[in-house]
């Protein structure tokens, strides 16, 4: 299984920590959630690729 780091994540939406995390507890943006190994967040390249898919298919 592949992942991305927490900085990876912010690096490939060009985003702040502060979003990322806001992004992580945001219910309704359905954003995945990353798996934590000795206090690194780590997030699924799957999960993350699917969420873009998904996303990309909504109406705005």
């Amino acid at each position: 299984m592949e992942y991305f780091t927490s900085q990876q994540v912010q690096d490939r939406y060009k985003i702040s920590p502060t979003t990322l995390w806001r992004w992580v507890h945001d219910e309704d943006l359905r954003f995945p959630t990353p798996l934590v190994v000795k206090r690194r967040r780590l997030f699924e390249q799957r999960k993350i690729l699917e969420w873009e898919r998904l996303r990309s298919g909504e109406v705005a």
